[in-house]
């Protein structure tokens, strides 16, 4: 498998479990690139929809993925604070330069305080249904929501204190060798 390579801009597909493309990030500057781990970041970055409608991400963001866990955690840099928006999802994989993942619908919103929602718990049944995810999806999906969960109360991860921090800090560091090329 190849590995992102960190410094490079790198497209994220978010796909459906019927193999559908759900969405699309333009550019992602990659922060840092192992098998297992990819932490990206990108800000005023163009979004397209499975339908074509485009819009403009509004804040800089880190996004975490991970090649066993999964979810996906989109850090939000927000004026008053950080704001994590979490994709349960299949692990990633790279490829040709894209990062991509199957969406599974249920969503988690968490807010700078570290409280939490649990969304769209009604598109995922839905959807599991429609696409017809089995069984062992729905245990894996669970168990790794149960995981999430633990990881935001115990502060681990992209939720520890210091995560933003590092992370911002190599962005703005790559923000600025792009610009003296």
């Amino acid at each position: 498998m190849t590995i992102a390579k960190e410094g490079e801009t790198i497209q994220v597909h978010s796909y459906k479990h019927n193999g559908k493309i759900h969405r699309v990030w333009q550019e992602t500057v990659v922060l840092k690139g192992t098998r297992n781990i990819v932490i990206g970041a990108n800000e005023r970055t163009l979004v397209t929809e499975s339908d074509g409608r485009t819009w403009l991400t509004r804040e800089p963001s880190i996004c975490y993925f991970h090649a066993e866990h999964w979810f996906n955690i989109i850090c939000m840099l927000r004026e008053d604070g950080v704001y994590y928006y979490i994709n349960m999802s299949s692990p990633f994989v790279y490829d040709n330069k894209s990062l991509k993942y199957i969406d599974y619908d249920l969503d988690v919103k968490v807010f700078p305080d570290m409280s939490y929602m649990i969304l769209d718990e009604d598109e995922y049944a839905e959807h599991r249904k429609q696409m017809g995810y089995p069984d062992v999806i729905d245990q894996i999906l669970q168990k790794n929501l149960d995981t999430l969960l633990g990881w935001i109360k115990q502060r681990r991860g992209p939720f520890a204190s210091d995560f933003i921090e590092v992370w911002t800090s190599r962005y703005e560091f790559y923000k600025q060798v792009k610009k003296s090329k």
